[in-house]
């Protein structure tokens, strides 16, 4: 199938680290954080059960965001590059749809060539002096389904649609009519292997090449 889209989560996929657990082992709740985490990625917990619970929880300021937006960086899953510029090459529109927070999303998208208007994530809220104030609690990202409707809201002027992606959020994709790609290569969960349209567990993002173009 000819896709015109191709859109991918962030965390365990462009970049190795789950970044509001990395922010939570920055303020020693590592476990804590963790566990809520992947029961959500799981599908043992909805999301938005554990969103709002993990940020209160470790309440990330201005500096706080800063630093994992380094760490995406530094941790970028190999390959990355090179998949996106493959695609970008063969004409295809890239998006980030992804759970996790926006302004630290963005530095990554800028490096690959990913314009800022196609990063879809949650944008966090500080006061003046850069404090944690809150979450944009209205984002479909911070919800069950809220890839779904994403993806709808990309398919209503692109037929074909691909979703890459770690994750049981990341499945929701195929609601919306999107080809899912499960990327195991960071961390394999037996939900995504068994309801993936395909899936590879190679550690290179490079993997997921043949089954886009």
């Amino acid at each position: 199938m000819k896709f015109d889209v191709i859109c991918f989560d962030c965390d365990s996929t462009l970049s190795r680290v789950e970044g509001i657990d990395e922010l939570a082992r920055r303020n020693g709740l590592f476990e804590q954080v963790a566990a809520l985490t992947d029961a959500a990625m799981n599908g043992e917990l909805p999301l938005e059960e554990v969103y709002a619970k993990r940020l209160e929880l470790i309440r990330p300021d201005r500096a706080a965001i800063a630093w994992l937006a380094q760490l995406y960086l530094d941790e970028i899953v190999d390959g990355v590059k090179e998949t996106v510029d493959s695609l970008l090459a063969h004409g295809k529109e890239i998006h980030i749809v992804s759970g996790g927070l926006r302004q630290a999303i963005l530095p990554l998208a800028d490096y690959l060539g990913i314009p800022e208007a196609n990063v879809h994530a949650v944008d966090v809220e500080f006061d003046a002096v850069g404090q944690y104030l809150g979450f944009a609690v209205h984002s479909p990202l911070a919800v069950s389904g809220g890839k779904a409707r994403i993806c709808r809201r990309l398919r209503m002027r692109h037929a074909a649609l691909a979703m890459v992606g770690d994750g049981k959020t990341d499945l929701e994709a195929k609601q919306a009519g999107a080809y899912m790609v499960g990327f195991g290569g960071v961390v394999r969960r037996p939900m995504v292997e068994a309801e993936a349209d395909c899936y590879v567990i190679e550690p290179s993002l490079m993997a997921v090449l043949p089954y886009l173009l």
